[in-house]
C-alpha cells in the first residue's frame, strides 16, 4: 500500500497466506513431502478464489448500489467456478492425500471467519 492503513481484506488475504505457509511447512516437517504438497495445495485453492474476490470487489468500491451488488454475485460465481477448477486439477496431482488437503483448505477459509468474529 502507499503509506495508508492497510484494508481489512488485505490482512485476512496475508493472514490466509502466512496460516497456508505455515501449515504446509508443518505438514512437510511432520508428516514428509507429499502431506506439505497437499496442504499447499488445499490452502491455494482458497486463497486463490479469495483473492480474485477481493480484487473484483475492490474495483466496485464507489461505485452505484446496483453495480456494487452485480460486482459481487460476479465475484462469488467466479469464485466458486475457481474453486471447482482448482480442486479438478489438484486431484491430477499424483499422490495428494486428502486430509491435509482439506485441513489446510478449511483453516485458510476460517481465517475470514475469525477475523469477522474478532472484529
Amino acid at each position: 500500500m502507499t503509506g495508508e492503513k492497510r484494508s481489512t481484506v488485505s490482512k485476512i488475504i496475508s493472514y490466509q497466506l502466512l496460516v497456508i505457509v505455515i501449515l504446509a511447512t508443518g505438514f512437510t516437517l511432520i508428516c514428509g513431502k507429499y502431506f506439505g504438497i497437499s496442504a499447499f495445495l488445499g490452502g491455494i485453492a482458497a486463497f486463490i478464489p479469495n483473492l480474485y474476490f477481493a480484487l473484483k470487489i475492490n474495483k466496485s468500491v464507489g461505485q452505484e448500489a446496483r453495480k456494487i451488488v452485480n460486482s459481487f454475485y460476479a465475484g462469488e460465481s467466479g469464485k466458486l467456478l475457481l474453486t471447482a477448477a482448482l480442486f479438478v486439477m489438484i486431484f491430477q496431482v499424483p499422490n495428494i492425500q486428502i486430509l491435509p488437503l482439506l485441513a489446510v483448505y478449511i483453516a485458510a477459509l476460517s481465517v475470514f471467519w475469525f477475523a469477522l468474529l474478532l472484529r
